[in-house]
């Protein structure tokens, strides 16, 4: 007897304890995670939840692995406030306690994120089939809750192919490449070894990133030898890396090559040292 009546009091406390709290989470039926960017330039792995938005997790080029986190919601903050992020167990898991991630900070008019180890944090925990949740005061009724659950249900197929579009990622960005200067051998087109890398770096992202508007291509020379010959090799310079992208598939309207000849020197020619820095070609690029 007293055992009925305690279980009838936990029932109605639970009951209690969830009132005035809208949840918003995908049932195993609607749960729908997909890999919506897939590319050596950016993956991302995201969740609908139905009513609320959608969570994102993204990791782009970069000489380090990075992580975010990013919560979509349809109807943004209203206020200043923070949200509880906490580990719980689904129901098919009855005794398994919940416990604190972090905490994530709401802006007004911004869309939530969080840094690389909270998210790599929450993956982890969806990889084991718990569900990450937010909790947090309704900023339009003060004497409302609002829990923001993210299903493990059809998690684990889907993270393997966001795990390995991460591991295939370019290790570098278009910051790193976005002005590149490629020096040259002494008398010629033929680049230094160092250039050659470079080049391939810059070759391979052109032909990943759609967004990329405009490339430009100004050719240089030390003032060794005439003037006139000089702007012609320079002019050939620019023209050879031209032609090498469009080799490479690049669209030539999105490439402007010129040489200015020994125009705009960066170091002194009167050394060997010098004149090698001159010998160069400076590639700059656009996004849209």
């Amino acid at each position: 007897m007293k055992k009925t009546i305690a279980l009838i009091s936990l029932f109605i406390f639970l009951n209690q304890a969830q009132a005035g709290v809208r949840q918003y989470s995908a049932d195993l039926d609607s749960s729908n995670w997909k890999l919506s960017d897939n590319t050596r330039l950016a993956c991302t792995l995201s969740h609908q939840i139905p009513n609320y938005g959608e969570a994102k997790f993204q990791s782009t080029a970069n000489r380090k692995m990075n992580m975010q986190f990013e919560l979509d919601m349809m109807r943004l903050p209203d206020t200043y406030s923070l949200a509880e992020l906490r580990s719980v167990a689904p129901s098919w898991r009855p005794g398994k306690s919940s416990y604190p991630i972090a905490d994530m900070k709401l802006h007004k008019q911004f869309a939530p994120s969080l840094s690389k180890k909270v998210a790599w944090t929450m993956l982890t925990e969806l990889e084991q089939g718990m569900s990450p949740t937010f909790y947090y005061d309704d900023w339009y009724n003060s004497d409302d809750k609002i829990s923001v659950g993210l299903s493990s249900a059809r998690f684990k197929n889907i993270y393997q192919q966001f795990v390995g579009c991460v591991g295939n990622l370019l290790d570098y960005s278009f910051d790193d490449i976005a002005f590149t200067v490629l020096n040259f051998q002494f008398g010629g087109d033929a680049l230094t070894k160092s250039s050659k890398k470079r080049l391939a770096m810059i070759t391979e992202y052109l032909s990943l990133d759609p967004e990329l508007d405009l490339v430009l291509i100004d050719g240089y020379n030390d003032s060794y030898g005439g003037r006139n010959t000089n702007l012609k090799i320079s002019e050939r310079r620019a023209s050879k890396i031209r032609e090498y992208f469009v080799n490479s598939g690049v669209d030539p309207g999105r490439i402007e090559a010129k040489g200015y000849g020994e125009k705009r020197h960066i170091a002194s020619n009167d050394t060997v040292l010098g004149r090698s820095k001159n010998r160069r070609v400076v590639i700059r690029m656009d996004k849209l």
